[in-house]
């Protein structure tokens, strides 16, 4: 009697589903509701620790432009209505051969197939001195970590941001703009240096100068000083920044502890191993978002960017192939596009930079046009578009762009890297037709993505007669 009292307590420990899905941002909500979409008969369950989940790319808006992370939050209704169960618990191990998924409280889950989402989280350079001070801060993706970074910035007059990538970037332009003396400091030449060409990474560097943040580019941190809170900034030049506090914006890493302590293999640069259908050797186990491995899609090289966008479509893809597998179906490879705004100008790229391309070994041609994103240019809102395109010198093959522009970027940018996945060449580009109106684009006389492949098909006809 007494052991089927303890089997049935054991029992009612174990809850059932059929496709867990481990992680609640981005890459969570698209491979659950994406799974519960193309398996109707299936339960799905999205498993998360955090009672709330932000929006990724919205996090640096919380500083200034939405004043709230409450405003950033996702609502639930995005998977209870698609008829996700949401499950708030942390996922401490898991069992491949049980196939049993056990939670910090004692609760085990079983599942038929599991993909696992658990992101990434924020570097924070120990090998830094001082890194370790009070109002010494990183972005994770947390909203109570993010609300407490908020109400501690309050207080402070001067700040200092680390890291000229993306986030560094949004984050020191959203401090400045709510009056924050902000300096932000970069090792490379330039903000954005890895995304953009030097003649367009040095305009973004030169806007978000002109909007007050101070840069100091070229500059390596020496150490952080301070008694017990940070005061001081200290760079290789010697150069010292008074500061209230310290924001690190220096990158990302997988988060795959739970990956590894269960057998899952991890590639050599700390990514998920998975194949084109985000499975791993398990086919069972599938991983998808910053935590899964990534590949270049015109070298298929691994690389570790990190973006909610391609997470997304990770997600998308193992969502669908989770019982059965589709060539149609399959990721074939990352091709980074970025996007985002300093003011009203927008910065926006794909594929490979020119830097980027004569790196690995192409012969490229590269043409640029800038010219108006409506039309006439005395039209209201009216803002100057400059395309650049990076093309394979032999096959005319598209392998990059870069727009600075209005907010028509965004979708510009999209439909450069749908050029880009479709092994596109600039002889088709210019053969496109494509829909103008003078409120909403560039005009068909002068369509600054088609003088661009216009003045590549110059040289390519120079460089073959």
């Amino acid at each position: 009697m007494i052991c089927n009292v303890i089997n049935e307590r054991k029992d009612e420990q174990m809850e059932r589903t059929d496709i867990l899905v481990i992680g609640g941002s981005a890459a969570g909500i698209v491979a659950a509701t994406t799974a519960k979409a193309f398996h109707r008969e299936k339960k799905v369950t999205l498993l998360r620790k955090e009672d709330k989940v932000l929006v990724p790319c919205g996090i640096p808006y919380i500083f200034g432009s939405l004043e709230s992370s409450d405003k950033n939050a996702i609502p639930d209704a995005v998977l209870t209505n698609a008829g996700v169960e949401l499950r708030i618990a942390e996922a401490v191990a898991l069992d491949q051969a049980s196939k049993i998924c056990h939670l910090a409280d004692g609760t085990k889950i079983s599942f038929e197939k599991v993909v696992i989402a658990t992101g990434s989280e924020p570097i924070k350079p120990n090998w830094l001195k001082g890194a370790d001070l009070d109002n010494v801060f990183t972005m994770p993706k947390d909203k109570t970590y993010l609300d407490q970074l908020r109400h501690r910035l309050e207080g402070c007059k001067k700040i200092v941001v680390l890291g000229g990538g993306f986030i560094g970037v949004e984050v020191a332009d959203e401090l400045n703009w709510s009056g924050k003396k902000v300096t932000h400091i970069e090792m490379l030449p330039h903000i954005l240096s890895l995304a953009f060409d030097p003649e367009l990474a040095a305009r973004a560097q030169d806007l978000l100068e002109s909007r007050g943040v101070r840069v100091r580019s070229n500059s390596r941190v020496e150490e952080l000083r301070g008694d017990r809170k940070v005061e001081q900034v200290v760079l290789s030049s010697g150069e010292m920044i008074e500061t209230d506090a310290v924001i690190i914006s220096t990158g990302y890493q997988p988060n795959v502890t739970l990956a590894r302590e269960a057998g899952v293999k991890i590639n050599e640069m700390g990514f998920i191993k998975v194949n084109e259908y985000m499975r791993t050797a398990n086919r069972d186990i599938f991983a998808v978002g910053d935590c899964a491995e990534k590949h270049s899609f015109i070298t298929l090289s691994l690389k570790g960017v990190m973006l909610a966008s391609a997470a997304c479509a990770e997600a998308r893809i193992a969502g669908m192939n989770l019982y059965q597998l589709s060539t149609l179906r399959a990721f074939n490879g990352n091709i980074s596009i970025f996007c985002t705004c300093i003011g009203d100008t927008a910065f926006a790229a794909a594929g490979v930079t020119e830097s980027m391309a004569s790196e690995r070994g192409f012969r490229i041609l590269t043409g640029a046009f800038e010219g108006i994103d409506k039309h006439p240019g005395t039209l209201p809102g009216t803002h100057q578009q400059l395309v650049k395109l990076i093309v394979d010198k032999e096959s005319g093959v598209i392998l990059g762009g870069e727009v600075i522009g209005g907010e028509s970027s965004g979708e510009l940018i999209n439909m450069i890297g749908l050029m880009i996945q479709s092994r596109m060449t600039v002889s088709s580009l210019l053969t496109l037709q494509i829909g103008t109106h003078p409120l909403l684009t560039a005009p068909p006389t002068a369509y600054p993505l088609i003088k661009a492949a216009e003045a590549v098909l110059m040289q390519q006809w120079a460089f073959k007669g």
